[in-house]
């Protein structure tokens, strides 16, 4: 088999997806290969958390200009993607992590956005009638929320079906090389040729990177989830904690979907992950620490990803050194959320060689630029 597109996308997760509609939406002629099925690893198993509360500075305008997206998601995929914007709360204990989040607080707004809201103890009751009584405080963010990952990933593809994109599963890419202006994408399937790349290949886009002669500190975990048996409703917002490692929130069917950072064993090239159930422990004891109505609810099933994590904290978004080759890859367990604007910022890099958001901090070059300098 032999295929051709303008643009050859690595990887059918949520950015895989989104960067093809939003270059089929342009009019550029886009393919998506995927070594499984779309959405196989951290789209599909993520908490589907859509939070702009406590990002990375460098990622708040991305954030920012997401959420925009996000609230007119039906107008963009035709499906709501199960969003809802209950507002997101980041819990603290002590006066110390409350002082801690005014500082957070201030450096975004030096950065121009207002969108972290300080609440007092008695806010935080009301935006959370059942957390525990010695919580003093936190951090609320009005019109985030969290959606639902499978159908989200699966409505950009959808969406993209319809407008041109063409998906190929179970192909592995084996081999990347450029010749005469063209990119040849060699697969266990074939071969798929275009002019432009972008790597979007999640836990495996440091070998593609390395395909391209550009090497990336890329690590692959496993991110862990669980969920409870229906509970009466008790909160609406999505929570975390300041001090702790947790991710929490109630769905409309009254379960409760617990993270928060703990890890199980990856192994990509078995494709597979194992779950520690330590780690889930301690993110059970730490919700029912914060939530004391938690103390009674049942586990009936956990999960674990594959996810790539980089160094710092941040994903690869931009072009490569490589011509005509992008990179969006490594979001460290919280690219859900940006997974609308990025695909339009490659979009935009595809077809007018820049974007109005940020990409410098991004750069996949910040690593090499660091090992040279002895940082």
């Amino acid at each position: 088999m032999s295929e051709t597109a303008d643009v050859v996308i690595v990887g059918g997760g949520l950015h895989g997806c989104s960067a093809a509609l939003h270059l089929a939406r342009r009019g550029v002629t886009a393919l998506v290969i995927e070594k499984d099925h779309v959405g196989r690893h951290a789209s599909s198993v993520n908490a589907g958390g859509v939070r702009r509360l406590g990002r990375d500075l460098a990622e708040v305008p991305l954030s920012a200009a997401s959420i925009e997206l996000w609230n007119d998601i039906e107008d963009l995929v035709d499906d709501d993607c199960g969003f809802h914007a209950t507002g997101q709360v980041k819990i603290a204990e002590t006066e110390e992590e409350l002082a801690a989040l005014r500082a957070r607080a201030a450096q975004v707004r030096e950065l121009g956005f207002d969108h972290e809201e300080i609440v007092d103890q008695a806010t935080l009751r009301d935006l959370l009638p059942a957390v525990a009584p010695h919580c003093v405080g936190g951090m609320y963010v009005a019109g985030d929320g969290y959606a639902d990952p499978a159908r989200t990933t699966a409505a950009f593809r959808r969406k993209g079906e319809s407008l041109g994109v063409r998906f190929f599963e179970g192909v592995t890419a084996t081999g990347v090389e450029r010749t005469d202006g063209v990119w040849r994408v060699s697969t266990n399937d074939g071969t798929f040729e275009g002019p432009v790349l972008i790597n979007c290949a999640g836990a495996w886009a440091d070998r593609i990177a390395a395909a391209l002669g550009e090497t990336v500190p890329l690590t692959v975990l496993a991110a862990m989830l669980m969920v409870t048996a229906p509970m009466p409703r008790f909160i609406e917002p999505v929570v975390g904690s300041q001090g702790r490692k947790l991710s929490f929130k109630q769905a409309a069917n009254g379960t409760v979907i617990i993270g928060g950072g703990h890890r199980g064993g990856a192994y990509r090239d078995e494709n597979r992950t194992t779950i520690d159930f330590g780690g889930l422990a301690i993110s059970a004891k730490t919700a029912s620490i914060l939530f004391p109505v938690m103390a009674t609810a049942s586990i009936v099933r956990c999960w674990a990803g594959l996810e790539a994590f980089m160094p710092d904290g941040i994903p690869v978004i931009g072009p490569s050194a490589a011509e005509d080759a992008y990179h969006a890859f490594g979001y460290c367990g919280h690219g859900f959320q940006l997974g609308p604007i990025v695909g339009s910022m490659m979009a935009d890099l595809v077809t007018t060689g820049g974007t109005n958001l940020p990409v410098h901090p991004f750069r996949i070059g910040r690593f090499q630029d660091a090992a040279e300098s002895g940082a």
